[in-house]
């Protein structure tokens, strides 16, 4: 008999891999912003999958994980390199970093895959993340573009967005230990805060609302509070994760 919460969990990753190809095609056909919007929704339903995943009584399978990596490398990994490579709105500004966006995409795109992959054959069974998760890393993304892109909360700023991105890359695959964001997480809770913010914030920006409206007004308040959550993961997650005694406590 099937176990209905690796069903569930199953399900919930069908639906965060549909949800990067919308953002895909989205960011293809010129609406960054509801790209960002499915990407958030791929967040929450990832999120999902392990929850129910370890509500499960069969042993954690290597098709779940194979699964849950490919997924990610859609919504996490393609849908943010192209967020970054990409751009329909203020062309005349892009226009000079074109070449560069496409590169610094590419990177981005490559980094993605390479923390999954190591993920996925050796990293699952580690009770943290080395490295940022490329949930965590589509979330800055997200950001970056909200404020210095659509819809430039602060200002179109091609160079700081592609040099975050950069940054972005390097985090994914550098050896740091970040927190799984599970029950008990010191983080657990200012990151649920952030996965509100983030709703909160690009929800109203799918209506379009004009510069100074309320509903603008508390996209932008949204989206400073996604600063602040996805701030606090990059620098205060790692000391969060616990230490590894020394070896000599091992043999003891």
């Amino acid at each position: 008999m099937t176990d209905r919460w690796r069903l569930a969990a199953n399900l919930a990753t069908a639906a965060n891999a549909v949800l990067g190809v919308g953002a895909i095609l989205y960011t293809l056909a010129g609406n960054p912003l509801w790209a960002m919007l499915l990407i958030g929704c791929g967040i929450g339903f990832d999120g999902l999958d392990g929850l129910l995943s370890r509500r499960s009584r069969a042993p954690p399978s290597r098709f779940g994980r194979v699964a849950d990596s490919v997924a990610d490398a859609i919504t996490f990994g393609a849908a943010p390199a192209l967020l970054l490579a990409f751009h329909t709105a203020h062309r005349s500004i892009w226009a000079p970093y074109a070449e560069l966006a496409a590169l610094v995409g590419a990177a981005y795109l490559a980094a993605a895959l390479a923390r999954l992959a190591y993920f996925t054959m050796r990293a699952y069974a580690r009770k943290d993340f080395l490295g940022v998760p490329t949930p965590q890393s589509a979330l800055a993304v997200t950001v970056a573009l909200l404020f210095h892109d659509v819809p430039g909360f602060q200002s179109v700023q091609p160079v700081g967005v592609l040099l975050g991105g950069t940054i972005l890359a390097i985090l994914m695959v550098a050896p740091i230990p970040y927190p799984k964001i599970r029950r008990g997480a010191a983080l657990r809770w200012p990151m649920v805060a952030t996965a509100a913010a983030a709703a909160l914030a690009l929800v109203p920006l799918q209506f379009r609302p004009g510069v100074g409206s309320p509903l603008y007004d508390l996209s932008y308040a949204a989206a400073l509070a996604m600063l602040v959550g996805v701030a606090a993961y990059y620098v205060i997650g790692p000391f969060t994760v616990p230490r590894s005694p020394p070896r000599a406590e091992l043999r003891a």
